[in-house]
């Protein structure tokens, strides 16, 4: 029995140098084949047009062809599908001799144990036997395991063509023999996967021709591994590329956490999935989760998506049942450079894309990073962090912001500190008094909102204290809700002004009314969205101490009835300019033409900063995101918005600079006779 047994190492270990020569020499013979190739188009079809195309037949002991594309006046390969596997054989091999077996009435066993058998293999069909037993309990294992295929792939050169064959195979495999997954099963489909997945391969991934084919992979390998079943309530399998692990949770489980630690050229990253207890809450049965971890994956899918994008983390995807929404996850980054910052994100099944709206960032810092992100079956499974995407950063955006906001604050200190002495020369007719009321409560609405702005800046940058971020989101929302309410309060006085003429409104009345829209509409918006959204953890987002976009859309509590109001505003200057732009009787053609148009633009510069018109503006920059000039005139008209409402409803209207004057030859008048 010894004897045997020894025989069957030294001839595994043999087979193992063979296959590994083979695999060698197949690459070198592939390149050599490649490069025949790309002389037989150069000898065939001049590279003259960058849209030209040349298909060569791949060598007699591989099947396929090979596309060149001429670029730079040179033949550049640009699909591999030359392969040399027999894929269809192979899966018939592991499902034509009928059902599957009990996973547990067979022991596994690790690939290469079992003889191999099949094409091109140095044993002949049945001499198997002599190793495990009859023809018959071979074919069982082998349908038990798969592990009777894996020498004919791992002996395989790692091309293109063979790289997107075996992928088709792990396809079929998770389609139509994933019905009971045993630890056996896994280890093969494993070991077979973990071949594609080489880190030495990558640039291989580029020249397969279908391009999702490491979308493919990625569903296929989520499909079967959430298929495995757990012994005694847990499972491991760890390959160099891939590693998966599961483990029965239920609700009275204190959180559940898998840890993952792989190579990725030549260094350690690890990985860190952790379902919290809220979540764990919701089971109402025990159920398991699985958790996969693909160290090379991020970059396989850079290559053949030949994506700008650069995934600085390994991908881990999740097998959860479906009352299960939310998880934290953890990743080592590979550049960890301090520049270098991180985007949570989500694999699209559907879309083939990575997407943001899928996690958020809980933390970020130099060598790891935090994600809170949503599991969804048939979308989100599988995620990572890339390379924070390039965004519009310019030393003038932050320079007109700074400044604006420190001369806005300034302006407005001194525009409230103005109506304070001119109120009574100022507000002795009722509608005057109505105007500079709504005046005031705009410079201090947005004198507050500014100064919330910066406060909300420090707190997420340095404290990064959650319930402070919210209470400054909180009263950031509401004052500038406050803003725009009064201008829209404003926006109405100025209509009543012009078409109600003859309908008089007390004093009392209006200032009810005016608080009531002013303050009461922003407190009610302000109040249901952090009500809503906050419970659910999607009220802030995670870059900055703002309300959420992609999680629960709780900007649109802002943004709704912001242009709502600047739109409504719009008509009232529209009308203002229709009803003031008539002409005087007894003016000539030229002088009244003249007299409307500066009629007209002085209105509009009075009018557009108080009534909050320069907001419309942001609608550019979400039209063109990179467009610098947009976001250039955004932050000039609102960051200096402080100044203008000084500059356009204090200091341009008549009355307030002659009630200024009148104070300044009062004063003069009591300083000389305190001198005398």
């Amino acid at each position: 029995m010894a004897r045997r047994l020894v025989q069957c190492l030294v001839l595994w270990a043999v087979r193992s140098l063979l296959a590994e020569s083979r695999g060698a020499a197949g690459v070198l013979s592939k390149e050599s084949k490649a490069g025949n190739q790309q002389d037989g188009c150069v000898s065939l079809i001049p590279c003259k047009d960058n849209r030209d195309v040349c298909v060569q037949p791949c060598s007699p002991s591989f099947h396929g062809e090979t596309s060149f594309v001429c670029k730079d006046k040179k033949w550049q390969m640009f699909t591999d599908a030359c392969a040399n596997l027999d894929i269809q054989s192979l899966f018939q091999r592991i499902s034509e001799h009928g059902p599957f077996l009990n996973p547990e009435e067979h022991v596994s066993f690790a690939g290469g144990h079992l003889p191999f058998v099949g094409k091109g293999s140095p044993m002949k069909p049945g001499d198997g036997a002599k190793y495990s037993g009859a023809d018959d309990h071979g074919n069982e294992n082998c349908q038990a395991d798969f592990s009777c295929i894996i020498p004919d792939i791992l002996s395989s050169p790692a091309i293109p063509g063979n790289i997107a064959d075996i992928v088709d195979l792990l396809k079929q495999i998770s389609r139509e023999l994933s019905g009971k997954v045993s630890r056996g099963k896994m280890q093969s489909y494993s070991r077979i996967a973990n071949h594609v997945l080489n880190s030495s391969i990558v640039s291989s991934w580029a020249f397969v021709r279908d391009r999702n084919a490491s979308s493919v992979l990625l569903d296929s390998v989520n499909l079967f591994a959430g298929k495995l079943l757990l012994t005694n309530g847990s499972e491991s399998v760890q390959e160099q590329f891939i590693s998966t692990k599961g483990y029965s949770i239920h609700k009275n489980t204190a959180g559940k956490s898998f840890d993952f630690s792989m190579e990725f050229n030549s260094d350690n990253i690890t990985g860190h999935v952790f379902i919290p207890e809220e979540e764990l809450l919701k089971l109402s049965k025990t159920s398991k989760a699985i958790s996969i971890a693909f160290p090379t994956l991020g970059a396989i899918i850079e290559t053949s998506h030949l994506d700008p994008v650069f995934v600085n983390g390994m991908v881990l995807s999740v097998a959860l049942p479906e009352e299960l929404q939310h998880i934290l996850l953890t990743f080592e980054k590979i550049n960890k450079l301090e520049s270098v910052k991180a985007q949570c994100v989500g694999w699209h099944s559907a879309e083939r894309r990575w997407d943001d709206r899928a996690c958020q960032i809980k933390s970020d810092d130099v060598s790891s990073v935090v994600c809170f992100c949503k599991y969804h079956r048939q979308t989100f499974k599988s995620f990572s962090i890339l390379m924070s995407p390039a965004k519009l950063r310019s030393a003038v955006l932050d320079y007109i912001t700074c400044v604006g906001l420190g001369l806005s604050i300034f302006s407005l200190a001194l525009c409230l500190t103005i109506e304070i002495v001119v109120w009574h020369h100022v507000t002795k007719t009722e509608i005057t008094y109505m105007r500079h009321f709504c005046l005031v409560n705009i410079a201090t609405s947005l004198l507050i909102a500014d100064i919330l702005f910066i406060l909300a800046a420090i707190v997420h940058d340095t404290a990064r204290n959650y319930q402070l971020c919210v209470a400054a989101t909180f009263f950031l929302h509401f004052f500038y809700l406050a803003l725009f309410f009064w201008m829209f309060s404003l926006g109405l006085l100025i209509l009543y002004g012009l078409l109600l003429v003859f309908f008089k409104i007390t004093r009392s009345v209006f200032i009810a009314t005016a608080f009531s829209i002013g303050y009461g509409c922003p407190l009610v918006i302000s109040v249901l969205t952090v009500a809503v959204t906050e419970p659910r953890n999607g009220y802030l987002r995670a870059e900055a101490c703002w309300l959420n976009w992609y999680e629960t859309k709780a900007l649109l509590a802002f943004v709704v009835p912001a242009l709502s109001i600047v739109a409504v505003n719009l008509m009232v200057v529209l009308v203002v300019v229709v009803k003031t732009g008539r002409s005087s009787v007894g003016e000539g053609c030229r002088s009244r033409d003249l007299s409307n148009m500066i009629r007209i633009s002085k209105n509009v510069a009075l009018l557009t900063p108080v009534l909050g018109l320069t907001w419309g503006f942001g609608l550019a920059t979400t039209v063109d995101k990179s467009s610098l000039a947009f976001h250039v005139t955004f932050a000039l008209l609102n960051a200096f918005q402080g100044f203008f409402i000084l500059l356009f409803g204090t200091l341009l209207d008549r009355k307030t600079r002659e009630a200024l004057r009148m104070n300044c030859l009062s004063s003069k008048r009591k300083c000389g006779l305190a001198k005398s």
